[in-house]
């Protein structure tokens, strides 16, 4: 798929505009003079998708979302163990906590072809499957190859279901973007955050078998299928598909889109027509991909490497992965004020400052003394990764179309996890380099500067069509 190609949600391609083509909610183009076919097909095209499917997809985001990390921070809770049991070097430790970020950068690109081939229910479906195929497999590893394989595959569920979150929400509830976005960020922060808690303790009771630690998130996933496969199917809620307006007493045609509820036709073409064009021209496209990047690399350092810091400061397993819980529920109550707050703002400039000092107050706090005040440094911290929902917001509002929230979280989210792959492996070398956690956190301060000045050229009040 060409990065100029307009993007359409419904698995069948964009028709041409010189034919006329029916929109999904069973209207048609107009006869000779402009008047409906039928008195009830505007109404029919308003109707959107039907309460209980909006119901549905609330569930299904829920679901998703509380499934989209545990894969990852079970592992950080019992990192130390799949090491010694797996033979991981320091190096190599930190490349398998970058391979979230590696599989999100590269399955996140094919998100968007994907979505618009099979639409994004049938995705996220297919995303649910493959994260409790990985987290079945991943126990059976008998080397490191294939633990990273089965994590390959969890992770790649991980990264279209990302991809596609800010979809869903604009697709199904475009007039409540910061509230929806709300909810899944928080279902996302508490699933994160029981993971990281209940891992050491499942593990403990289940005999100490840290495979049995890990695959028992399996179980948790097999209930985020459910929901999806009615949603893979419903079609209601796709977005304005080109149709054929002909002058009255004319042959002239003139190819416009179809205009969504509480939207005139011109203004809906227009917008339809920013969707064309390099997004890579787009500055505000850049400065979130960065700003995704360097917040997300805070995140998997965060997530990854701070339960070792702690126990190499002598804290318990048990009490370094409750601080990680700590961190990760913060994100719960925080996510669902942030993103309706920001959603309300001209500019996110402000938060993207505030949530930078906690971030490096926290760090701080992990490099000076990290068992002193091991609570207050996760709390910091934990403030400071509701970045993550933040941007997501902020990728909803930077796009006035259905179509350019695709390209533009594929874009944004995909380079950003590229970005973000090299920050936990230098974090694990640079801690077996120099035998101390001093480097490594320092260099995660460092990199707050260049977060906060994407984050706030990121939050002005543009639009990605209006820069291609």
């Amino acid at each position: 798929m060409r990065d100029d190609e307009a993007l359409t949600l419904d698995p069948g391609s964009a028709p041409p505009a010189t034919t006329t083509s029916a929109p999904d909610l069973g209207t048609s183009a107009a006869p000779v003079g402009g008047a409906p076919s039928s008195p009830d097909a505007g109404a029919l095209s308003a109707a959107g998708p039907a309460p209980w499917v909006r119901r549905l997809v609330v569930v299904g985001l829920i679901l998703a979302a509380v499934n989209l990390r545990p894969a990852i921070t079970s592992l950080g809770a019992l990192l130390k163990e799949v090491r010694d049991g797996l033979g991981m070097s320091g190096t190599m430790a930190g490349l398998l906590t970058s391979v979230p970020a590696a599989c999100f950068a590269l399955f996140g690109f094919a998100a968007p072809r994907l979505a618009r081939r099979y639409g994004p229910g049938t995705v996220v479906l297919a995303g649910m499957v493959a994260i409790t195929g990985g987290l079945l497999l991943r126990p059976l590893a008998g080397g490191t190859p294939a633990f990273l394989a089965a994590s390959a595959l969890a992770l790649a569920g991980i990264a279209v279901s990302n991809v596609l979150m800010p979809v869903i929400v604009k697709r199904y509830f475009p007039d409540r973007v910061g509230t929806v976005t709300g909810v899944y960020s928080m279902a996302l922060s508490l699933g994160t955050a029981v993971a990281a808690a209940a891992t050491v303790p499942l593990t403990d009771a289940m005999g100490g078998s840290w495979r049995l630690g890990l695959g028992v998130w399996a179980l948790l996933s097999v209930a985020a299928i459910i929901p999806w496969v009615p949603l893979a199917r419903d079609r209601a809620a796709a977005p304005p598909r080109r149709v054929t307006f002909v002058k009255a007493g004319s042959t002239e045609a003139a190819g416009r889109e179809q205009a969504a509820p509480g939207q005139a036709g011109p203004a809906a073409a227009a917008q339809a027509g920013g969707e064309h064009g390099s997004i890579v021209r787009s500055r505000t496209a850049w400065m979130l991909a960065c700003f995704f990047g360097l917040q997300g690399t805070a995140a998997y350092v965060t997530m990854g490497w701070m339960p070792q810091i702690f126990r190499d400061a002598g804290i318990s397993a048990g009490e370094a992965g409750l601080l990680l819980a700590v961190t990760m529920v913060m994100g719960v109550p925080l996510s669902f004020v942030l993103p309706p707050l920001a959603a309300r703002m001209r500019s996110q400039g402000p938060i993207v400052v505030v949530l930078g000092v906690f971030q490096v107050a926290g760090f701080a706090g992990l490099w000076a003394a990290p068992a002193a005040a091991p609570f207050v440094w996760a709390l910091l911290l934990g403030v400071a990764n509701c970045a993550f929902p933040l941007v997501l917001t902020m990728i909803g509002m930077r796009s006035r179309t259905g179509g350019g929230v695709v390209r533009l979280s594929a874009f944004a989210q995909s380079t950003g996890y590229l970005l973000s792959i090299p920050g936990p492996i230098l974090v694990g070398t640079l801690n077996q380099a120099s035998g101390g956690w001093g480097v490594p956190i320092a260099l995660m301060i460092a990199l707050v500067v260049p977060q906060v000045a994407c984050g706030v050229l990121a939050g002005r009040n543009r639009h990605i069509e209006d820069e291609l």
